[in-house]
């Protein structure tokens, strides 16, 4: 262990990648809930003018390198990438309840295995389903209403004017790989991009198509979702007619690899300064649907932040629930319609359509 966290109440919330694309979006979160702040990164400068404005520290932990790290903290929220699993294990050691929103499925499943081994006495709340596990909430929301969740549908609308950090390219970087889904009960392996269909998401029409994301495969383990899928659009629609002709062709099997990597990322990247999140939910147990549309004006950043920041209230306690104990899921939340009121509090939209009914909730888009 080269790392030491120490747990202690009263002391800050680590944020590591606290002052990145979402580190700074959940710093600010968290600061106006009048909690300090411990911001980390490779560069502690670039952080300092944020820690300054919100009362906060800023120092370095770069996870790629050897230099150890140690700070006595009250949580840790990881949004940025922990590919040794540093911050987990230091956090399971020393009994400091974390949130995690940044892992692919993979490195979930893994992140499973160590923080049981870990036997952690402080709650880990694995929350990297898509936009920092809000997906999950209002699932585990709609799912609540009506009394289960045999099949779950996911929608994403990417806005390709929205602000996406380098870790979000990554966590979409696996175009070339197969993962495992779970449909009417049974796994089998999908093809990344494939399955196409075009679905009404608010007001747009998209082009959606398979990805790998980590709710697909907790859905499953925690509510006995029998089908559970998850398709990305873009809002371009070019972008995505692009995407899947790239896929079609094989480029992201044969450019798979690190000698590719640059060349694979300048495809689905396209920083922009600003857009809108939005995505859809259907949520179907016997013989009834709920619709949610979820919509947040601030963009993709701040929605993934948002999600991180009810995990945080979460794993404290915060949040009118008693904290949860051990490893968990964010559709594990004992009042997942509560949870949902706070997303609308932060400005997100919340759109449930019932039986031909629209329940709006929320800030306007």
């Amino acid at each position: 262990m080269i790392d030491e966290l120490i747990s202690d109440p009263a002391g800050p919330v680590l944020i590591t990648g606290g002052y990145g694309t979402v580190g700074a979006e959940l710093a600010r979160m968290t600061a106006a809930a009048g909690l300090p702040l411990l911001l980390t990164g490779r560069n502690p400068e670039r952080g300092q003018a944020l820690a300054d404005e919100l009362g906060g520290e800023a120092r370095a932990w770069d996870l790629a390198s050897a230099t150890p790290f140690r700070a006595a903290v009250r949580a840790v929220v990881s949004a940025v990438n922990d590919p040794d699993d540093r911050v987990l294990r230091a956090a399971a050691h020393a009994g400091v309840p974390q949130v995690d929103i940044t892992r692919w499925t993979a490195r979930l499943q893994r992140a499973v295995t160590i923080a049981t081994l870990a036997r952690p006495t402080a709650p880990v709340l694995l929350s990297s389903g898509w936009m920092g596990g809000v997906t999950s909430l209002v699932t585990a929301a709609l799912a609540r209403e009506l009394g289960g969740a045999e099949r779950v549908e996911t929608a994403v609308r990417w806005d390709m004017a929205d602000r996406a950090g380098a870790d979000s390219v990554e966590f979409m970087d696996r175009l070339g790989i197969d993962f495992e889904v779970v449909e009417d009960g049974r796994r089998r392996l999908a093809a990344p991009l494939s399955d196409g269909r075009t679905v009404r998401i608010g007001e747009d029409s998209v082009r959606v198509a398979r990805i790998d994301t980590p709710e697909q495969y907790t859905l499953p383990l925690t509510m006995g979702t029998a089908t559970a899928a998850t398709r990305i659009g873009f809002s371009s629609p070019a972008a995505t007619r692009m995407l899947l002709a790239l896929r079609g062709a094989g480029f992201f099997r044969w450019a798979d690899g690190e000698r590719w990597t640059r060349a694979r990322r300048a495809v689905i990247h396209s920083p922009g300064t600003g857009g809108t999140a939005r995505l859809r939910i259907d949520v179907a147990h016997r013989a009834e649907t709920r619709t949610a549309t979820v919509t947040d004006p601030a963009g993709q950043s701040h929605l993934t932040a948002a999600g991180g920041y009810l995990g945080l209230l979460r794993v404290l306690g915060a949040d009118g629930s008693p904290a949860p104990s051990g490893v968990v899921f964010p559709e594990q939340h004992p009042d997942p319609a509560a949870a949902v009121r706070l997303l609308t509090g932060l400005g997100v939209r919340l759109d449930v359509e019932r039986a031909g009914t629209t329940d709006q909730r929320g800030a306007a888009a």
